[in-house]
């Protein structure tokens, strides 16, 4: 095999590589505060039919319990400390939480609206995945040519 083929091959793996690591990259992370037993913001919007992360910061002096009925979720988040919760793929729609210690005031709700701007910057990641690969398929051409 030639040395043109295996260049070839070696920068069709790396784009592959590339590629796989954006969509990890690419798991979309909200934020919300919890402060005087509220949340902020009270309404988060997410993509429909996507794993999203959530990440709690409890900045009030009492503990928390994250809870929602609709999201199948509840996590205790101590305070001024931080949580993860993973929700989702869901479908277009609300979905309630609310702090099971202050039920009354600590509400919120989850919009999940369809998936358009998610993908537009999917395609995007690609087209710079695919882009760095035609710069390297480039430079490795001329090189190869310049070898011979």
């Amino acid at each position: 095999m030639s040395l043109f083929y295996v260049k070839l091959m070696q920068s069709v793996i790396v784009f592959f590589a590339l590629l796989s690591f954006a969509s990890l990259a690419n798991r979309p992370e909200f934020e919300v505060e919890l402060k005087n037993h509220l949340f902020y913001p009270a309404e988060i919007e997410i993509p429909a039919n996507t794993k999203v992360k959530l990440v709690i910061y409890n900045r009030d002096t009492t503990p928390e319990e994250f809870d929602s009925f609709d999201l199948n979720r509840e996590k205790v988040i101590f305070p001024q400390k931080k949580s993860v919760i993973f929700i989702g793929p869901l479908p277009p729609g609300r979905y309630k939480f609310f702090g099971e210690f202050n039920p009354n005031s600590a509400q919120g709700t989850i919009i999940v609206v369809p998936k358009k701007s998610a993908i537009d910057t999917n395609i995007e990641t690609l087209a710079l995945a695919y882009n760095a690969s035609l710069a390297a398929n480039s430079l490795l051409l001329k090189e190869v040519l310049h070898v011979n």
